[in-house]
């Protein structure tokens, strides 16, 4: 827990967004080179506006429960045991999957780092254990501490990341970034399910309130700033690496696996600069670092709430053990499930991001009387969970061949 008096809202922002903005968002320029530029951004805009709110919905049913608590604490006591396995299942498998993600793409960029920096090429079995063990330690250690590293992190990617786009916006190439054919309407069915997945931050949100209490002004605003910062993130990424690579110079990127590196290098490709190309990996890998924190973290106290270790040093390590190893052996052994993995969560993203705080918030206003914080109204809840059938829809088609795909 905090031990400020007067947390900034700062550090919660910096918890969200570094949930959010990390591996996810070098597989969007990818999943969405079928559709291409400018219907990304209607997608990216309508699903940041509903994620919003499915979050918010979150904050309303937590604030309801202690301190500390988790999805299993509220589904368990809203929706019952049935629910509540249900949920515990999917919510442990979507971020056990965007933990092995992350390692996977951690992995990935600090082999490419290295490579391109000092010529060293180092075996994804090593990348891999020294990205994960060397992150686990920092959330073992504390939530604040989380929170502290990553609003640094986040500071040092919003530099990089102006540095580097600014200079990559002078090669943008308005005919490529703007190719907005009819015809590529129909790739937009089988992207949107990722959008959910780039936007994966409501685990994060019991995280947030046990840091700062029972203040939803400040966790309203945490929820607000780290999301809008992760569009507006997202909106530059896309313009970019739309704009400076093909269309149809995508489908390589496709064919060899989609991993973090691979879109990298295809940017360095284009830079044509040793300092740009640094300013790109530096961002990159802080991306994935701040991305694998908040993820982590959520899954982390998650797994507190769920088997009630208690927080203290073997307590936190306990949860640390069966939080990190699982996706560590995963990320180590079968390193290049980066792009399968976000797309997995796109469908079981679905029950933590949508289904669950709709029906949750639905019940909890029934049980109780929350005067404080109210996240819309009744008719918002059918509207989310309108959504979530959508996506899910898509998923399925997408899976069975209905829909076509890119590449």
């Amino acid at each position: 827990m905090s031990e400020d008096k007067n947390p900034s809202v700062l550090v919660g922002t910096a918890i969200i967004a570094g949930a959010t903005v990390g591996a996810g968002m070098f597989s969007l320029p990818i999943i969405t080179s079928g559709m291409w530029f400018t219907w990304s951004i209607i997608a990216l805009v309508v699903s940041w506006y509903l994620l919003y709110q499915s979050g918010l919905m979150v904050v309303e049913t937590n604030l309801n429960y202690p301190r500390g608590s988790s999805y299993d604490t509220f589904v368990k006591d809203t929706l019952g045991p049935k629910w509540n396995l249900f949920n515990g299942i999917t919510f442990a498998f979507v971020l056990y999957v965007l933990t092995y993600a992350y390692i996977s793409g951690g992995g990935s960029i600090v082999s490419h780092t290295l490579e391109a920096s000092i010529g060293l090429n180092l075996p994804p079995v090593v990348a891999g254990l020294t990205f994960a063990f060397g992150l686990a330690f920092i959330v073992w250690l504390s939530t604040a501490m989380v929170g502290r590293i990553n609003a640094i992190i986040v500071g040092g990617m919003s530099i990089t990341f102006l540095l580097s786009m600014g200079e990559f916006t002078t090669r943008i190439q308005l005919p490529v970034l703007l190719d907005n054919k009819a015809e590529y309407i129909p790739f937009i069915f089988a992207a949107l399910p990722y959008f959910l997945a780039s936007y994966g931050y409501h685990a994060a949100i019991p995280s947030v309130m046990k840091y700062y209490g029972k203040k939803p002004d400040l966790i309203r605003k945490s929820v607000l700033y780290g999301s809008l910062f992760s569009m507006v993130v997202y909106a530059l990424w896309l313009m970019v690496t739309q704009g400076n690579i093909g269309r149809e110079e995508f489908k390589p990127i496709i064919a060899s696996g989609g991993n973090i590196g691979d879109i990298v290098g295809a940017l360095n490709n284009v830079a044509e600069s040793a300092n740009l190309s640094a300013l790109v990996n530096a961002f990159a890998n802080m991306a994935v670092v701040s991305s694998f924190l908040g993820v982590s973290l959520g899954l982390f106290d998650f797994i507190a709430d769920k088997f009630k270790f208690s927080d203290d040093g073997m307590g936190r390590l306990k949860t640390a053990a069966i939080t990190f190893i699982p996706p560590t052996i995963g990320g180590v052994f079968f390193p290049n499930g980066f792009l399968y993995a976000i797309g997995l969560v796109g469908l079981f993203g679905m029950v933590m991001a949508t289904l669950m705080p709709a029906l949750c918030v639905r019940a909890s206003r029934k049980k109780f009387e929350n005067k404080d914080f109210r996240a819309g109204s009744d008719k918002l809840i059918n509207v989310i969970l309108v959504y979530t059938a959508f996506l899910a829809i898509c998923f399925i088609a997408a899976a069975a061949g209905l829909l076509p795909k890119f590449g």
